[in-house]
């Protein structure tokens, strides 16, 4: 079991960056791949990013590649996604997930926070 809480969203403007963490209870973090998704207004939660157990594997929606930069430190429990030249067509709710790997593909488990707004204006 692991409970997940996101902080770090709010409203920023466009070109700006935001930096988003989930702390995540349980002493068993460090055996679980971290994913991020996000739920835009009127549409299906889509995948953002994802880091494996050991940190060192990363995994990117292409419409984020190069622009955000998904971390993890299993000695604070918290992995983060740093969100850099932010669009505003990013504007969702940012949910932390943990999950695990198959086939090279990050799958998700029914582990979710409760979510933090993201805004960007134009």
């Amino acid at each position: 079991q692991v409970q997940l809480v996101e902080s770090g969203g709010g409203l920023v403007q466009a070109g700006g960056s935001l930096r988003l963490a989930c702390a995540a209870s349980g002493r068993t973090f460090s055996s679980y791949d971290m994913g991020w998704f996000r739920q835009a207004p009127g549409k299906e939660r889509e995948f953002v990013a994802a880091i494996r157990w050991s940190g060192t594997g990363t995994y990117y929606a292409d419409s984020v590649r190069g622009r955000f930069t998904i971390s993890r430190d299993n000695a604070k429990n918290t992995v983060y996604l740093q969100m850099n030249s932010l669009k505003p067509e990013d504007t969702a709710v940012y949910y932390c997930n943990a999950g695990g790997e198959r086939s090279g593909s990050y799958y998700s488990l029914d582990y979710w926070g409760q979510g933090t707004q993201v805004t960007v204006s134009i």
